[in-house]
């Protein structure tokens, strides 16, 4: 067997942001166990929200052309999906709700093409989430969450690990947390040795 393929997405909107610097050092584990990883910036691609034209209904697939179908190829090549975004007013930011509503082709083609049970079938991928917010609620990720979930299921993946810090808002922040650095090390190690 190869080496792991992982796809992980930045969907912060500073490319030096708090999420961003965890997901580097999620992707430097990742690799350091073997794994081949590509990474995505979404910040410096053109994405359309999903407009509902609903021509994905033909074979699944969006029928919008711009840069949502190289990242909808990658997603569906890998095995794992690591994804990195912001919370903003208690929800995900809007890079990654974007591709996320994009993925309906994907909800499309698995629940009305070829019908399969709602919630049913294999996760033969694994997806690890990482997030960061400014507050301290107690509700600050239940909402991202709860999307990720069920954008990972289109892409039938799991939600193997969630790593959450709340407390970070400006640039930099994160940096004087080693040990949340060191965690999305360990997460992106252990991510890559369980896809093996």
């Amino acid at each position: 067997m190869g080496a792991p393929f992982i796809t992980a997405i930045h969907a912060s909107p500073r490319r030096a942001g708090n999420t961003s610097t965890l997901l580097d050092q999620a992707v430097a584990g990742a690799r350091a166990r073997g794994a081949r990883v590509e990474e995505v910036f979404l910040r410096g691609l053109k994405i359309s929200p999903c407009l509902e034209l609903y021509g994905c209904k033909q074979d699944g697939r969006c029928v919008i052309k711009d840069d949502f179908q190289a990242v909808h190829d990658l997603m569906l090549a890998s095995q794992g999906l690591m994804l990195a975004a912001p919370i903003f007013f208690y929800g995900l930011c809007a890079q990654a709700k974007i591709l996320m509503d994009r993925c309906q082709s994907l909800w499309v083609k698995k629940y009305w093409i070829e019908k399969q049970p709602f919630g049913g079938g294999a996760k033969t991928k694994k997806g690890l989430f990482i997030s960061v917010g400014a507050t301290k609620g107690a509700k600050l990720f239940d909402g991202a969450l709860t999307s990720v979930r069920y954008f990972l299921d289109v892409l039938d993946a799991e939600l193997w690990q969630s790593l959450l810090y709340r407390g970070l808002d400006l640039e930099g922040d994160v940096l004087a947390y080693p040990q949340y650095l060191a965690e999305a090390r360990q997460a992106g190690a252990d991510l890559a040795l369980n896809l093996l």
